[in-house]
Protein backbone atom coordinates (compact mmCIF):
# COMPACT_ATOMS: atom_id res chain seq x y z
CA UNK A 1 0.00 0.00 0.00
CA UNK A 2 1.51 3.62 -1.34
CA UNK A 3 1.80 5.83 1.83
CA UNK A 4 -1.13 8.25 2.11
CA UNK A 5 1.39 11.82 1.81
CA UNK A 6 2.48 9.93 -2.04
CA UNK A 7 -0.83 8.52 -3.05
CA UNK A 8 -2.39 11.76 -2.67
CA UNK A 9 0.09 13.53 -4.20
CA UNK A 10 0.06 11.22 -7.38
CA UNK A 11 -3.40 11.98 -8.17
CA UNK A 12 -3.76 14.17 -11.42
CA UNK A 13 -6.62 16.46 -9.43
CA UNK A 14 -7.60 17.15 -5.75
CA UNK A 15 -9.38 13.75 -4.34
CA UNK A 16 -12.45 13.67 -2.40
CA UNK A 17 -10.36 13.55 0.92
CA UNK A 18 -9.90 17.33 -0.10
CA UNK A 19 -12.80 18.69 -1.47
CA UNK A 20 -15.08 17.63 1.48
CA UNK A 21 -13.05 19.56 3.97
CA UNK A 22 -12.28 22.89 1.81
CA UNK A 23 -15.54 22.72 0.78
CA UNK A 24 -16.13 22.86 4.32
CA UNK A 25 -14.07 25.59 4.90
CA UNK A 26 -15.26 27.54 2.39
CA UNK A 27 -19.32 27.54 3.93
CA UNK A 28 -17.88 28.17 7.14
CA UNK A 29 -16.01 31.22 5.85
CA UNK A 30 -19.20 32.32 3.80
CA UNK A 31 -21.25 32.29 7.28
CA UNK A 32 -19.03 34.14 9.03
CA UNK A 33 -18.83 36.88 6.21
CA UNK A 34 -22.72 37.30 6.53
CA UNK A 35 -23.01 37.41 10.37
CA UNK A 36 -20.12 40.21 10.13
CA UNK A 37 -21.71 41.82 7.16
CA UNK A 38 -24.78 42.05 9.46
CA UNK A 39 -23.22 42.85 12.88
CA UNK A 40 -21.63 45.86 10.89
CA UNK A 41 -24.97 47.10 9.85
CA UNK A 42 -25.52 47.39 13.85
CA UNK A 43 -24.49 50.28 16.07
CA UNK A 44 -22.09 48.12 17.81
CA UNK A 45 -20.39 46.71 14.45
CA UNK A 46 -17.60 44.88 13.66
CA UNK A 47 -14.44 44.80 13.48
CA UNK A 48 -13.06 44.29 9.88
CA UNK A 49 -9.39 43.07 11.58
CA UNK A 50 -11.72 40.18 13.01
CA UNK A 51 -13.25 39.17 9.35
CA UNK A 52 -9.74 39.98 8.02
CA UNK A 53 -7.91 37.23 10.55
CA UNK A 54 -10.69 34.38 10.64
CA UNK A 55 -10.62 34.40 6.40
CA UNK A 56 -6.61 34.45 6.98
CA UNK A 57 -6.96 31.41 9.21
CA UNK A 58 -9.25 29.23 7.02
CA UNK A 59 -7.10 30.68 3.99
CA UNK A 60 -4.19 28.74 5.90
CA UNK A 61 -5.91 25.17 6.62
CA UNK A 62 -7.00 25.68 2.92
CA UNK A 63 -3.38 26.05 1.90
CA UNK A 64 -2.32 23.12 4.46
CA UNK A 65 -5.11 20.76 2.82
CA UNK A 66 -4.28 20.74 -1.14
CA UNK A 67 -1.28 18.84 -1.78
CA UNK A 68 -1.13 21.04 -5.16
CA UNK A 69 -0.23 24.25 -2.45
CA UNK A 70 2.19 22.37 -0.86
CA UNK A 71 6.04 24.26 -1.33
CA UNK A 72 7.73 21.08 -0.60
CA UNK A 73 7.78 17.55 -2.72
CA UNK A 74 5.28 14.85 -1.82
CA UNK A 75 6.03 12.52 0.26
CA UNK A 76 8.82 14.92 2.32
CA UNK A 77 8.78 15.12 5.89
CA UNK A 78 9.76 18.55 6.30
CA UNK A 79 6.48 18.75 3.28
CA UNK A 80 4.61 16.99 6.60
CA UNK A 81 5.82 19.70 9.19
CA UNK A 82 5.30 22.13 7.12
CA UNK A 83 1.45 20.89 6.81
CA UNK A 84 1.01 20.52 10.51
CA UNK A 85 2.41 23.54 11.96
CA UNK A 86 -0.11 25.52 9.67
CA UNK A 87 -2.79 22.89 10.91
CA UNK A 88 -2.15 23.31 14.96
CA UNK A 89 -0.69 26.14 15.48
CA UNK A 90 -1.12 28.83 12.58
CA UNK A 91 -4.68 28.28 11.27
CA UNK A 92 -6.20 27.76 14.68
CA UNK A 93 -4.56 31.09 15.21
CA UNK A 94 -6.26 33.41 12.34
CA UNK A 95 -9.75 31.30 13.52
CA UNK A 96 -9.59 32.73 17.33
CA UNK A 97 -8.77 36.11 16.78
CA UNK A 98 -11.81 36.15 14.31
CA UNK A 99 -13.81 35.65 17.96
CA UNK A 100 -16.39 33.47 16.07
CA UNK A 101 -17.97 32.83 19.62
CA UNK A 102 -18.31 36.65 20.07
CA UNK A 103 -20.44 36.98 16.43
CA UNK A 104 -22.36 33.78 16.94
CA UNK A 105 -23.58 35.07 20.47
CA UNK A 106 -24.56 38.28 18.49
CA UNK A 107 -26.03 36.65 15.36
CA UNK A 108 -28.27 33.88 16.65
CA UNK A 109 -31.28 33.43 17.91
CA UNK A 110 -31.51 33.79 22.24
CA UNK A 111 -32.31 30.48 22.29
CA UNK A 112 -29.66 29.23 20.84
CA UNK A 113 -27.50 31.69 21.89
CA UNK A 114 -28.50 29.99 25.70
CA UNK A 115 -27.42 26.45 24.32
CA UNK A 116 -24.13 28.28 23.63
CA UNK A 117 -23.57 29.75 26.98
CA UNK A 118 -24.47 26.71 29.26
CA UNK A 119 -22.03 24.95 26.70
CA UNK A 120 -18.86 27.65 27.44
CA UNK A 121 -20.21 27.47 31.54
CA UNK A 122 -20.41 23.62 31.74
CA UNK A 123 -18.04 21.21 33.46
CA UNK A 124 -16.84 19.76 29.97
CA UNK A 125 -15.99 23.36 28.98
CA UNK A 126 -14.04 24.39 32.27
CA UNK A 127 -11.75 21.25 31.78
CA UNK A 128 -11.00 21.76 27.86
CA UNK A 129 -10.80 25.40 27.69
CA UNK A 130 -8.28 25.31 30.26
CA UNK A 131 -4.69 26.35 28.69
CA UNK A 132 -3.08 23.11 30.59
CA UNK A 133 -5.34 20.39 28.71
CA UNK A 134 -4.74 22.13 25.28
CA UNK A 135 -1.42 21.90 26.21
CA UNK A 136 -1.58 18.21 26.87
CA UNK A 137 -3.56 17.53 24.16
CA UNK A 138 -0.96 19.61 21.77
CA UNK A 139 2.56 18.34 23.00
CA UNK A 140 1.24 14.80 23.77
CA UNK A 141 -0.32 14.47 20.35
CA UNK A 142 2.94 15.61 19.25
CA UNK A 143 4.93 13.02 21.05
CA UNK A 144 2.92 9.91 20.42
CA UNK A 145 2.74 11.10 16.29
CA UNK A 146 6.44 11.19 16.03
CA UNK A 147 7.78 8.80 19.03
CA UNK A 148 5.75 6.20 18.80
CA UNK A 149 5.35 3.69 15.76
CA UNK A 150 1.96 6.12 14.90
CA UNK A 151 3.50 8.21 12.10
CA UNK A 152 4.00 5.12 10.47
CA UNK A 153 0.25 4.02 10.82
CA UNK A 154 -1.00 7.41 9.11
CA UNK A 155 1.14 7.41 6.40
CA UNK A 156 -0.81 3.42 5.61
CA UNK A 157 -4.22 4.48 6.88
CA UNK A 158 -6.27 7.16 4.78
CA UNK A 159 -8.46 7.57 7.94
CA UNK A 160 -6.27 7.73 10.52
CA UNK A 161 -3.66 10.65 8.74
CA UNK A 162 -7.27 13.00 8.61
CA UNK A 163 -8.18 12.45 12.06
CA UNK A 164 -4.49 13.50 13.20
CA UNK A 165 -5.43 16.60 11.39
CA UNK A 166 -8.50 16.90 13.21
CA UNK A 167 -6.97 16.24 16.58
CA UNK A 168 -4.37 18.60 15.99
CA UNK A 169 -6.43 21.85 14.33
CA UNK A 170 -8.69 21.18 17.58
CA UNK A 171 -6.07 21.06 20.08
CA UNK A 172 -4.42 23.88 18.05
CA UNK A 173 -7.55 25.83 18.51
CA UNK A 174 -8.43 24.58 22.23
CA UNK A 175 -4.80 26.42 23.06
CA UNK A 176 -4.98 29.24 21.28
CA UNK A 177 -8.66 29.82 22.40
CA UNK A 178 -7.61 29.00 26.54
CA UNK A 179 -4.57 31.63 26.16
CA UNK A 180 -5.91 34.41 24.27
CA UNK A 181 -9.19 34.44 22.17
CA UNK A 182 -11.14 37.56 22.69
CA UNK A 183 -14.33 35.08 22.96
CA UNK A 184 -15.41 34.63 26.53
CA UNK A 185 -14.18 32.09 27.99
CA UNK A 186 -15.81 32.10 31.62
CA UNK A 187 -13.35 29.30 33.75
CA UNK A 188 -10.04 30.81 31.71
CA UNK A 189 -7.11 31.47 33.95
CA UNK A 190 -5.01 34.57 34.71
CA UNK A 191 -3.05 36.36 32.46
CA UNK A 192 0.28 35.90 34.43
CA UNK A 193 -0.81 31.95 34.80
CA UNK A 194 -1.49 31.69 30.75
CA UNK A 195 1.75 33.43 30.05
CA UNK A 196 3.35 30.50 32.48
CA UNK A 197 1.73 28.06 29.93
CA UNK A 198 2.70 29.91 27.23
CA UNK A 199 6.24 29.58 28.18
CA UNK A 200 5.85 26.27 28.74
CA UNK A 201 4.43 25.11 25.62
CA UNK A 202 7.66 27.14 24.15
CA UNK A 203 10.03 25.04 25.72
CA UNK A 204 8.20 22.00 25.39
CA UNK A 205 8.38 22.18 21.53
CA UNK A 206 12.23 23.65 21.73
CA UNK A 207 12.88 19.98 23.27
CA UNK A 208 10.99 17.88 20.80
CA UNK A 209 12.24 19.87 17.82
CA UNK A 210 16.09 19.12 19.27
CA UNK A 211 14.70 15.70 19.78
CA UNK A 212 13.99 15.33 16.11
CA UNK A 213 16.86 16.86 15.04
CA UNK A 214 19.23 14.61 17.23
CA UNK A 215 17.06 11.48 16.04
CA UNK A 216 16.48 10.63 19.79
CA UNK A 217 13.45 8.21 20.68
CA UNK A 218 12.40 8.84 17.05
CA UNK A 219 10.47 6.37 15.28
CA UNK A 220 9.70 8.39 12.05
CA UNK A 221 11.44 6.15 8.94
CA UNK A 222 13.04 9.65 6.84
CA UNK A 223 16.25 10.20 6.06
CA UNK A 224 18.42 11.96 8.14
CA UNK A 225 18.34 15.40 6.71
CA UNK A 226 14.51 15.15 6.33
CA UNK A 227 14.42 15.04 10.02
CA UNK A 228 16.68 17.72 10.66
CA UNK A 229 15.16 20.01 7.97
CA UNK A 230 11.27 19.23 9.46
CA UNK A 231 13.00 19.80 13.23
CA UNK A 232 14.78 23.37 11.98
CA UNK A 233 10.77 24.24 10.88
CA UNK A 234 9.10 22.90 14.04
CA UNK A 235 12.03 25.08 15.99
CA UNK A 236 11.94 27.89 14.26
CA UNK A 237 8.70 28.28 12.81
CA UNK A 238 7.11 27.13 16.06
CA UNK A 239 8.88 29.92 18.11
CA UNK A 240 7.00 32.26 15.22
CA UNK A 241 3.76 31.10 16.10
CA UNK A 242 3.96 31.12 19.68
CA UNK A 243 5.72 34.63 20.17
CA UNK A 244 2.46 35.77 17.95
CA UNK A 245 0.17 34.26 20.15
CA UNK A 246 2.13 36.25 23.71
CA UNK A 247 1.50 39.50 21.47
CA UNK A 248 -2.42 38.47 21.03
CA UNK A 249 -2.36 37.56 24.84
CA UNK A 250 -1.00 41.08 25.43
CA UNK A 251 -3.38 43.48 22.76
CA UNK A 252 -6.40 41.14 23.67
CA UNK A 253 -5.88 41.66 27.80
CA UNK A 254 -7.98 44.23 29.15
CA UNK A 255 -7.02 45.09 32.78
CA UNK A 256 -9.33 48.25 32.89
CA UNK A 257 -11.95 45.56 33.92
CA UNK A 258 -9.91 44.89 37.65
CA UNK A 259 -10.16 49.61 37.63
CA UNK A 260 -14.19 48.98 37.16
CA UNK A 261 -14.06 46.38 40.49
CA UNK A 262 -12.26 48.58 42.61
CA UNK A 263 -14.72 51.64 41.89
CA UNK A 264 -17.29 50.07 44.31
CA UNK A 265 -20.14 47.88 45.08
CA UNK A 266 -21.73 47.09 41.66
CA UNK A 267 -25.30 47.65 41.35
CA UNK A 268 -27.36 44.35 41.91
CA UNK A 269 -28.53 42.97 38.72
CA UNK A 270 -32.57 42.97 38.46
CA UNK A 271 -33.81 39.55 38.91
CA UNK A 272 -35.02 37.15 36.38
CA UNK A 273 -38.02 35.39 35.76
CA UNK A 274 -38.29 32.36 38.14
CA UNK A 275 -37.98 30.02 34.84
CA UNK A 276 -34.91 27.53 36.00
CA UNK A 277 -32.69 29.08 33.61
CA UNK A 278 -32.07 32.14 35.04
CA UNK A 279 -28.24 31.70 35.66
CA UNK A 280 -27.52 30.29 31.70
CA UNK A 281 -29.59 33.75 30.60
CA UNK A 282 -27.80 35.98 32.90
CA UNK A 283 -24.63 33.80 31.70
CA UNK A 284 -25.03 34.70 28.17
CA UNK A 285 -25.96 38.41 28.51
CA UNK A 286 -22.99 38.96 30.83
CA UNK A 287 -20.54 37.46 28.05
CA UNK A 288 -22.85 39.78 25.33
CA UNK A 289 -22.01 42.29 27.48
CA UNK A 290 -18.26 42.18 28.47
CA UNK A 291 -17.96 41.42 24.37
CA UNK A 292 -19.46 44.60 23.69
CA UNK A 293 -16.09 46.40 24.59
CA UNK A 294 -13.97 43.66 22.19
Amino acid sequence: MKPVHESAALQAGIGPETIVPVAGLVVLALCYLVFAARQRMEPRGWSSWRTASFLAGAGLLVLALVPALAPLPPGDFRGHMYQHLLIGMYAPLGLVLGAPVTLALRSLPRRHGRVVGRVLHSGASRVLSHPVTALILSLGGLALLYFTPLYTMTTENEVLHHLVHLHFLAAGYLFAYSVASPDPAPHRPSVPARLVILGVAIAGHALLAQLLYAGLFVQVPVPAAELRGAADLMYYSGDIAELLLALALVTTWRPQHRAIRTQGPAKAAPSLPATGRGEEIRGVETLEIANKQA
